[in-house]
């Protein structure tokens, strides 16, 4: 379990990342939940995100599960981005359904880490696995007055 400061910055961080994520918002992802190294973000699937099957475009599941991935690393308030990304389609979303993606921590070190992402549709089945390699880099999210850094913008 968290720090209850800990709890409040990975909020702090995911709401200032989502303001700005212009992506997110066009495909209407809602950020449900941030606590350190875990997220949960949802989106409803609209005709405008199907492909030529008439089903969620995979590119657009990809786009959901990497804004959770990019929650979860991204809110200890260390600017962290991809460096490699997968993913595995497993049954296919359909209109109306809002997804739910699951982001969690699995291994973190001083620079690195590893993310696995599980999408479900409304029945609680899985239908897209994704893992991400993470890559953190100068700067933080909102300011922390704790931190060595300072600064956001350092």
């Amino acid at each position: 379990m968290s720090h209850p400061d800990e709890a409040r910055l990975a909020i702090a961080c995911s709401e200032a990342m989502h303001a700005r994520d212009d992506a997110a918002q066009a495909l209407g992802i809602e950020l449900l939940e941030s606590t350190p190294g875990r997220a949960r973000l949802a989106m409803t699937v609209e005709p405008r995100m199907t492909n030529g099957h008439d089903v969620c475009h995979g590119g657009v599941l990809f786009t959901l599960a990497d804004t959770a991935f990019a929650h979860a690393c991204n809110n200890r308030n260390r600017i962290t981005v991809a460096a490699a990304a997968s993913i595995q389609f497993l049954a296919p979303g359909r209109v109306g359904e809002r997804l739910v993606a699951t982001a969690f921590e699995r291994s973190r070190g001083k620079r690195t880490g590893v993310y696995d992402v599980e999408i479900h549709n409304p029945k609680g089945e899985l239908i897209a696995l994704f893992r991400g390699n993470a890559h953190q880099i100068r700067g933080q999210l909102v300011p922390d007055p704790e931190s060595p850094e300072g600064d956001p913008s350092a």
